[in-house]
């Protein structure tokens, strides 16, 4: 038996055009709701988790539709066809209302910046913005919010805006309103001890940018020397301009609320039609091929899926989505490269998939091997009908006193039924830390970083992917249990080490912390799935799928509000990390205490296998 792998990727032409749609929904979707809408974390985290709560009741609606559906096409193709049409045709029409809200926003000048105000506790004042410098955990000896003049203030003199005078204020305004650009960096210096031994305060150093000898190199604008190459810089056009433009934004949205109205109507028409196809795509793999070939086939469909992100990941860096300037860019032809990239692979998929016939001869192969079992199996009965008699009687006795003694076989022992309930919490609670990072690191990147979120999500996936096999491996010699910890280890020390990240942090330094997500992640996706299957009899298997599904859902809907509601109290993102590191922690703990459903997976025969449980 062999897997035609070519029919498989025809196939799996369906998974990767979804999973071309959410890497793009992921990331733009947050970026527009923050910077061109305005909204507060939380209110984004509601609507990012639609997609969630949809998918609790419409995935497994449209799955039992198309398991009644026959068509000359088949079951699943008429769903994936219309489905992915309608969702082209959503995912566009979202990008004119985004389009429609950006040109409200774009009246906004420096000079609205550096007069706008609004009202608090009935009196009007400059609003606040937030400082890229401090982050709670490691850097809160810094004010958290200033006024765009007191930071201004800061980065160009050294100064609050009170202490300046009436030609250093003109100075500043002009500077502001006229040589500001996206280019402008400044040197932030913490306190630390001079050379004496004093404790010197926080200082700020501007800098500009000339060219010498071909190249462009920084230095600083109150000395004109040349700023050396252990110097850090943060982009001060970000932590200047962004946040305001962001309050510039929410002020227009609370005028216009019909725009963000007809925005969410359409990003649910988007979603709808995205939930009506997914799983019947999901299921068009074991439909036409056969039951011991299915592990390589979810192999193939897993990688379709992972191109598919991928190259939506190359289109973000070609059109610069996670580039400071572009903030507020216009996503139209960004998704419409997305949307073309879905078309193409869906018309791959019509007019290559030949779903009737292909299931048909799936259906014949699987008669005969399935004929093939069950002359084992009356092999193996016969065999036992040799027994002699006394031997059948006490057989007999020892059964029917099992019988009476045994529980439901539907019910698991206690000991059971609570490593169950542990590995289920810990899905629960690495689902929640994990999503928390993938639902809102696009806007944390470029908002807070000041780095473009793309390539380090690239190379998160890579990672994943380089590692399944090895993970495989691992798994087949320590057993699952051990492989999930190692892999939760990794989750959580990454998320932790990117607490410390900051703007003036080096890119390969997140490069290298997001690897070693991508590691742990791949680790506990391969592992955890087969852990709650394995607690399960084979006319259960069903349900515990449907537990362990539950449990990741659920969190994925929490999350996104929860993590957004606390950004929100603590009136900073830089708990982003925090959050997710906290709840991988504590899936360790819980997972800790698992004693059931562990096992060491014999090693595949096909390496391909080993890439079969990293659809989640």
């Amino acid at each position: 038996m062999k897997l035609n792998y070519k029919r498989t990727i025809l196939v799996g032409f369906a998974f990767f055009l979804i999973s071309a749609f959410w890497q793009a929904y992921d990331t733009i979707i947050p970026l527009m709701l923050t910077n061109k809408f305005g909204l507060n974390q939380f209110w984004s985290g509601v609507i990012m988790s639609l997609d969630n709560i949809l998918a609790l009741f419409m995935l497994p609606l449209f799955g039992a539709l198309s398991d009644k559906k026959d068509t000359r096409f088949g079951k699943r193709t008429p769903f994936i066809v219309a489905g992915a049409i309608a969702a082209i045709i959503c995912f566009m029409s979202l990008t004119f209302v985004d389009a429609a809200q950006l040109k409200k926003i774009e009246v906004a000048n420096a000079e609205t910046f550096w007069t706008m105000t609004e009202v608090r506790d009935g009196q009007e004042e400059l609003i606040l913005v937030e400082n890229r410098e401090y982050n709670g955990i490691t850097n809160n000896s810094v004010t958290p919010q200033y006024t765009v003049r007191d930071y201004a203030a800061k980065i160009y003199y050294n100064k609050t805006y009170d202490q300046l005078s009436a030609e250093e204020k003109t100075s500043l305004e002009n500077w502001y309103k006229g040589e500001l650009n996206e280019n402008t960096v400044y040197v932030y210096v913490k306190p630390h001890k001079d050379a004496d031994g004093n404790v010197v305060g926080e200082s700020y150093r501007l800098c500009y940018t000339k060219e010498v000898d071909g190249k462009d190199k920084l230095f600083y604008v109150d000395t004109n020397e040349a700023v050396g190459s252990d110097v850090l810089t943060t982009n001060a056009f970000s932590s200047l301009v962004s946040e305001a433009r962001s309050q510039f934004a929410a002020g227009v949205t609370k005028g216009n609320l019909w725009v963000l109205a007809i925005f969410i109507i359409v990003l649910l028409m988007v979603l709808i039609s995205m939930a009506t196809f997914r799983s019947p795509a999901v299921a068009l793999m074991p439909d036409v091929t056969i039951k011991p070939l299915r592990s390589k086939g979810n192999a193939v469909i897993n990688l379709m899926g992972t191109a598919g992100g991928l190259l939506v990941l190359v289109l973000g860096m070609l059109f610069g989505t996670g580039k400071v300037v572009n903030q507020i860019m216009n996503y139209t032809w960004f998704v419409a490269a997305v949307c073309g990239i879905m078309l193409v692979a869906l018309i791959v998929f019509m007019f290559t998939v030949k779903e009737k016939r292909w299931n048909a001869e799936m259906l014949e192969a699987q008669a005969v091997l399935d004929a093939e079992e069950e002359e084992k199996e009356k092999e193996k009965e016969n065999a036992a009908k040799s027994d002699t008699a006394a031997e059948a009687t006490d057989s007999q006795t020892t059964a029917t006193t099992a019988e009476v003694t045994a529980p439901k076989k539907d019910r698991l022992p206690k000991d059971k039924l609570i490593s169950l309930i542990l590995i289920l919490a810990s899905v629960a609670l690495w689902f929640t830390g994990y999503n928390a990072i993938t639902s809102k690191y696009s806007v944390y990147a470029v908002n807070v970083l000041n780095k473009d979120y793309n390539t380090t999500l690239m190379i998160a996936q890579g990672a994943a992917i380089i590692s399944y096999i090895p993970v495989g491996f691992l798994a087949s010699k320590i057993g699952r249990k051990k492989s999930i910890l190692i892999g939760i280890g990794l989750l959580t020390g990454a998320f932790a080490g990117a607490i410390f990240i900051t703007a003036s942090s080096p890119a390969w330094l997140l490069w290298i912390l997001f690897a070693l997500a991508g590691i742990g992640w791949a680790t506990i996706n391969v592992n955890s799935f087969p852990m709650v299957v394995e607690l399960a009899k084979g006319s259960t298997i069903g349900k515990y799928t449907g537990y362990y599904y539950t449990a990741s859902m659920a969190a994925q809907v929490i999350t996104p509000i929860l993590s957004g509601a606390l950004m929100d109290a603590m009136g900073t993102m830089s708990i982003l990390f925090p959050y997710g590191a906290i709840f991988a922690a504590a899936s360790f703990v819980t997972m800790l205490f698992v004693k059931h459903g562990d096992s060491k997976p014999e090693t595949a025969k096909d390496k391909m296998e080993m890439l079969a449980g990293a659809d989640d």
